[in-house]
């Protein structure tokens, strides 16, 4: 097997070094493993650029995948590369939709085991990349408080408890956004009519599980596009139900596609891109890269 290079978060907690030394006994039966903890963009570069042709494995979430992915692209090395997947963040989102297992000896096991499965990347206009979803809106609004709630209910170890905290309020709060969206040359929705969220998926999943694009598949090459109008205060209460289940796209008032770019433009918005959050905006543009790179999957 080729030799790994194990990329972790330099400012994880001590219960995190405990799951990932579970995770390294399985990896080093497969061979060498160097382990290198960064915890910042300039201490992340010159690991990348030290890592050869070895398989890069990231032990993290969301947020340590973009990193290291949006790194990589930044170099001109992600074409061709495999990346292996430990699943140590908060939400896990992208493992839950990419089909990474969320135990990490499992998890292990399939970064020695499993097969390169070619996976898409969205990249916008700036050339800033995007490995899971970015969602502009009621998803966005409800992420900026979520990760709010994030930070204070994690000194007491319930950190995931923000994200639904942060769905919960913006419902009672939901905004209104005049946007107009275009997949592939064909305006799915114009700034005359009120937008209530709007959601690309190269993954299914956000906000800790949420399978806000339940339809999106890494592996296929397309952007899935979930588009909400604004719902009447009775309306909320039945669609947070279709959510849950992922089945809002039947829902008459949600607009569902896909295609191989998208502009969003309107007025001042933001927008959660693998969570963190950006803005305010008046103009983006996603584009996908079919195959962009390989993950390890079971």
């Amino acid at each position: 097997m080729t030799d790994l290079l194990l990329i972790t978060n330099a400012d994880a907690g001590s219960s995190d070094d405990a799951t990932l030394e579970t995770a390294l006994a399985v990896l080093r039966q497969g061979g060498a493993v160097e382990v290198a903890a960064t915890s910042s963009p300039e201490e992340l570069e010159p690991v990348l650029a030290a890592a050869g042709d070895r398989t890069i494995v990231v032990a993290g979430g969301d947020g340590s995948l973009h990193a290291v992915i949006g790194a990589l692209h930044s170099r001109g090395d992600l074409e061709g590369r495999t990346i292996g997947l430990l699943p140590l963040g908060t939400g896990n989102d992208f493992a839950r939709g990419a089909g990474v297992p969320l135990d990490v000896t499992d998890a292990a096991k399939a970064v020695l085991e499993g097969t390169p499965t070619p996976v898409a990347l969205l990249i916008d206009e700036r050339d800033e990349v995007v490995v899971n979803n970015v969602h502009a809106g009621a998803g966005a609004e409800a992420s900026q408080v979520g990760a709010a709630w994030k930070e204070r209910l994690g000194r007491v170890g319930l950190g995931r408890l923000g994200y639904p905290v942060g769905a919960l309020v913006t419902a009672f709060r939901p905004p209104a956004l005049r946007l107009t969206v275009v997949v592939d040359d064909e305006v799915l929705i114009s700034h005359e009519h009120h937008t209530l969220m709007v959601s690309l998926g190269n993954g299914s999943r956000v906000g800790g599980g949420a399978a806000i694009n339940p339809d999106a598949d890494p592996s296929d090459g397309l952007i899935d596009v979930v588009l909400t109008r604004p719902l009447r205060p009775l309306a909320r209460l039945p669609y947070a139900a279709q959510l849950a289940v992922g089945r809002h796209p039947d829902n008459g008032r949600v607009l569902h596609t896909t295609g191989r770019e998208v502009r969003v433009i309107g007025e001042p918005f933001h927008c959660s891109a693998d969570g963190e959050i950006e803005g305010p905006i008046t103009d983006r543009t996603w584009r996908i890269v079919p195959a962009a790179y390989s993950l390890l999957l079971p």
